[in-house]
């Protein structure tokens, strides 16, 4: 008896996931990767907060506006903060990037301009070094935008 019942419902089960769903199918996700984000914090050297913002308005912007031009970023943006306490950041660097390959071949790619900017690979080096009089690299994080479907 419990064969004639079992027997039955099976193939009902069977034959009723090979009919297709009323329903259109669903997206696996309920989002898509956007943009990359590269966040830097910064805290400036004591007294020194005018003149890297001199530095970032002149050589980084003229860098980062350059890289716009040529599509190497979307955009950039420098914002304030309040530090919650002496090891915190003061200054944020954002860098906005298409997606993840953008990242391929970049620093190839930038080379050119960071060689128009500082005139070589090491001057831009050893600029970088003399910032540190300015400033405190925190470090960065990358964070990806999911787009919301």
């Amino acid at each position: 008896m419990t064969k004639r019942v079992l027997l039955p419902l099976l193939a009902a089960l069977g034959v009723s996931t090979l009919v297709p769903a009323a329903e259109p199918a669903q997206p696996d996700h309920a989002y898509t990767f956007g943009p990359v984000l590269i966040v830097s914090f910064v805290r400036t050297q004591p007294g020194m907060f005018e003149q890297y913002m001199n530095y970032l308005d002149s050589t980084y912007k003229r860098i980062m506006e350059e890289f716009k031009k040529q599509g190497l970023i979307l955009d950039y943006a420098v914002y304030s903060s309040r530090p919650r306490d002496p090891q915190d950041a003061d200054v944020i660097l954002t860098v906005k990037y298409k997606n993840m390959a953008a990242f391929d071949d970049l620093q190839s790619r930038a080379d050119p301009v960071v060689k128009q900017v500082f005139g070589s690979i090491n001057k831009a080096s050893t600029a970088s070094a003399d910032r540190e009089k300015l400033r405190k690299d925190l470090g960065s994080q990358e964070v990806r935008e999911l787009i919301l479907r």
